[in-house]
């Protein structure tokens, strides 16, 4: 064709002989991606794909160019973290106009052939901690802190270990959900009703208010240099543990005023005072206010130390 050609002859997926056994879908496909189009519509190629399986009686092989079921599949963790940052750096550049597709392992938008996003990053036992993630960013909109990608990684693999298959993006959201007290109603132990913080002095704060406990109203006092570790102090009385704050992130959701923030916090513990072992968890939590989503966050991840065994509410 570059020397000139002005005829093809071939036929789809390359399954024949009188015409040719050029597969005309990759000449066309790679065309495409350079830049030239075929002046052929391959929306639906996966219809397609099964009509000619179905007439041929042979099937498609699943990495077949563009045609094969996991043509634009990722499963290795490392693919994955890359596929994850090209979607991020493509959506800036497409905010300000630049609607050249340029993604790492893609060579076109899987729209163009009929796939959805959903097919893109599979999740497996053997998968990294990207895949989830990205499809966390996709569904709820977090984009989760990498230390909490390797938390939630762990539990991923094990699900995916105990059902003997990859995990379904709607799955994985709802372990997200389930693992880090995210919307779970399920677990709620202790309750915020109110608080107040007062500044002592500039570097010190006292946090004063009132939690549910088995439909109790107790109070609680605590004292640090912010809100958080305030907060944070007074529920290590309430509990009679020792929780330290380990990481802390934030970001803004949405745009205008719609905005909301995401607020994740992990927190670590002693679970056994015999021999001071300790152990972490996170939590995350949502609101318009940044304040209440750290709150939220300090809460969910309290409510699953909680829920986990590891530490006892007083009778």
């Amino acid at each position: 064709m570059l020397a000139g050609a002005d005829r093809v002859e071939g036929c789809l997926f390359g399954n024949g002989e009188r015409t040719g056994n050029v597969d005309l879908v990759t000449v066309a496909m790679n065309m495409y991606t350079q830049g030239v189009s075929p002046n052929l519509d391959f929306s639906d190629l996966t219809s397609i794909s099964e009509i000619v399986h179905r007439c041929n009686k042979i099937p498609i092989p699943p990495r077949a160019p563009y045609g094969g079921e996991l043509v634009v599949s990722a499963f290795s963790g490392s693919h994955q973290d890359a596929i994850k940052k090209g979607f991020a750096i493509q959506n800036k550049k497409q905010a300000q106009g630049e609607t050249r597709w340029r993604i790492p392992y893609l060579p076109l938008d899987p729209k163009d052939i009929g796939r959805d996003y959903e097919a893109v990053i599979r999740v497996n036992s053997q998968s990294g901690k990207g895949g989830a993630a990205w499809v966390i960013m996709r569904s709820l909109g977090l984009d989760v802190p990498r230390p909490m990608q390797v938390d939630f990684s762990n539990t991923l693999q094990k699900n995916a270990d105990a059902l003997g298959r990859e995990l379904k993006s709607e799955e994985i959201t709802k372990l997200f959900k389930e693992t880090y007290n995210y919307n779970n109603n399920e677990h709620i132990y202790v309750t915020l009703l109110n608080y107040e913080v007062k500044k002592l002095n500039p570097e010190r704060r006292a946090l004063v208010g009132q939690v549910e406990i088995n439909d109790k109203v107790v109070n609680i006092e605590g004292y640090g240099n912010g809100p958080i570790s305030s907060l944070v102090d007074a529920l290590s009385n309430l509990l009679n543990v020792k929780l330290s704050v380990q990481n802390y992130s934030e970001h803004s959701l949405g745009s205008g005023s719609a905005t909301q923030a995401a607020s994740f916090i992990n927190l670590s513990y002693i679970k056994d005072n015999n021999n001071y072992a300790t152990s972490n968890m996170w939590g995350v939590g949502v609101s318009e206010d940044t304040g209440d989503a750290s709150i939220k966050a300090v809460f969910a991840t309290v409510n699953n130390i909680i829920h986990s065994g590891d530490v006892l509410l007083a009778e």
